[in-house]
């Protein structure tokens, strides 16, 4: 690489490099970083690449549509996961869950590992943390695990929770389809699963635990990452993460019937008594078994799923060249399917189980007040850090800066590249607090550098959204929620420092996986 070419490389990854900076060193978050990352751009392609006002106005343009497609899926789950937050179904499943087993290991793998990744299933940014937390404090174990475990146990389903809104992403800033990218995705993220597993009982207990608990690691874990992977490689991948979370409790349950896992405190289904009328089990888990049966049929009937994306919202673009010769094709922006998104299917299901709910007593005055107010504030900050982060990422792509780095990138780790796909990705979201941020911002540097290496394209994105998966356990901004509800605010060092170690190893694996498959 000539000094010049090193120079413009270095002005290209600029703006990322802001962005790192200002999170990493002085702890911003990313709505404010992702709008210094964008200011950055902006300079950047004016100045060394070329890009016009016409170049930059139809960029951010792209970059609304695609925030558009994203947060559809957000703004959804959050209205989803409240309207059964509301109930106290969370409290019941985990109530319920957390019973079956006197067994220690065994409780973290349940509640840190199943169920954390049940919720991110249902809502991400920060639930699964925020709600499994507690509960494991309240059973008597440290804080520092309590707050790591939930973090490791549930990094694992993020590329296809919520929704499948980080692979979503992923498929719409790269432009491939989802069957192309989900067989290889799947297969890494399923390795992941048992490495998630292991590492949740390693921080409680090392070895000793492990080799107690590798019974039930192998069976639930066997049968998580199978699910995922049926469902992700036959079109429905929107289902994957909370299915696969799901058959993960059902899993559970069975397990906890093995002599060594039996538990011995006589455990019912019940919740504790509350103010208002009991719940079961089952019937908390109603709002996803509503969830499924909408959903399926959405992706699976033909006439079903043409008549939902029959009404779909999108622009033009003409084709727009910058002064050095760069080329953006005409084309359509991102589409967004107003009656069959997977935003619509989750506003679908948040209104039925809203009235199934309501019609069993089991809300109280003003819930759907509450039920808004929190989904605002979840949703609010979510929202600025995505479309900042998207529309500079779009500009980056718009003006050839991402075309630069992945050139340079391939011309200095050549085929060992694959290698660090995966700590992209990680970096990515650790950056970021959000895989799908890592996929916006990453995917097409590391689609296009698969392309010029000559390497597998499936396999580097693959490793990319793993990667971003694993990462979403360093987050400091998924910790920082953690910590403040177990009363450790302030004290997050020592929990990033533990899950940090735990996350390098499984970025290291993917990346050997990664580099062992990835010739084109």
């Amino acid at each position: 690489m000539t000094d010049l070419l090193l120079v413009k490389w270095l002005l290209a990854f600029s703006p990322i490099a802001v962005v790192l900076i200002l999170m990493i060193g002085f702890h911003w978050g990313g709505g404010r970083a992702g709008a210094a990352g964008w200011f950055t751009a902006l300079i950047v392609a004016v100045l060394f690449f070329g890009a016009d006002a016409t170049l930059l106005a139809f960029a951010q343009m792209k970059g609304v549509l695609l925030s558009l497609y994203v947060l559809y899926i957000i703004w959804m789950a959050l209205v989803l996961y409240n309207v059964v937050d509301e109930t106290g179904a969370i409290e019941v499943i985990g109530s319920g869950i957390k019973q079956l087993t006197a067994d220690k290991p065994f409780q973290l793998l349940i509640l840190g590992w199943v169920f954390a990744s049940f919720l991110q299933g249902v809502a991400g940014f920060g639930v699964p943390i925020a709600v499994v937390g507690p509960l494991l404090l309240g059973m008597g174990f440290p804080p520092l695990v309590a707050v790591a475990v939930p973090a490791i146990g549930h990094s694992w389903s993020v590329t296809y929770g919520d929704m499948a809104s980080s692979f979503q992403a992923m498929i719409a800033v790269t432009g491939l389809s989802g069957e192309y990218l989900a067989h290889w995705a799947s297969v890494f993220l399923g390795i992941t699963v048992f490495m998630c597993g292991l590492a949740v009982v390693h921080v409680y207990g090392g070895f000793k635990a492990i080799r107690r608990s590798l019974v039930a690691i192998v069976i639930i874990g066997s049968v998580m990452a199978a699910t995922q992977y049926a469902l992700a490689t036959n079109g429905l991948w929107t289902l994957a993460g909370f299915v696969a979370g799901m058959v993960g409790i059902v899993a559970s349950i069975l397990v906890s019937r093995l002599p060594m896992y039996r538990n011995t405190n006589g455990g019912t289904e019940e919740a504790p008594s509350t103010d208002g009328p009991k719940m079961s089990l089952t019937f908390a888990l109603s709002a996803y078994i509503i969830l499924i049966a909408i959903v399926a049929p959405a992706e699976i009937i033909g006439p079903l799923h043409k008549f939902l994306g029959s009404v779909k919202l999108s622009l033009m673009f003409p084709e727009i060249t910058t002064s050095q010769g760069w080329v953006n094709a005409a084309g359509l922006g991102k589409k967004i399917s107003v009656f069959g998104h997977a935003g619509a299917l989750l506003l679908y299901t948040s209104v039925l189980s809203y009235f199934v709910y309501a019609s069993r007593g089991y809300y109280k005055e003003g819930a759907l007040g509450r039920i808004w107010a929190k989904t605002v504030k979840s949703g609010v900050s979510t929202s600025i850090g995505i479309v900042s982060m998207v529309c500079f990422a779009l500009m980056m792509s718009q003006s050839g800066m991402t075309n630069l780095l992945a050139e340079g990138i391939s011309t200095v780790f050549g085929e060992a590249y694959p290698l660090v796909a995966g700590a992209i990705g990680t970096l990515g979201a650790f950056m970021t607090g959000s895989n799908t941020n890592s996929n916006v911002v990453f995917a097409q540097l590391q689609m296009n550098t698969a392309e010029i290496a000559a390497l597998s394209v499936p396999v580097i994105l693959a490793a990319q959204t793993t990667g971003g998966s694993i990462g979403s356990m360093l987050a400091p901004a998924k910790i920082l929620v953690g910590c403040s509800t177990v009363g450790l605010s302030g004290k997050e060092g020592p929990v990033l420092a533990r899950t940090l170690t735990y996350g390098l190893i499984m970025t290291a694996i993917i990346g050997v996986l990664a580099f062992l498959n990835a010739a084109g």
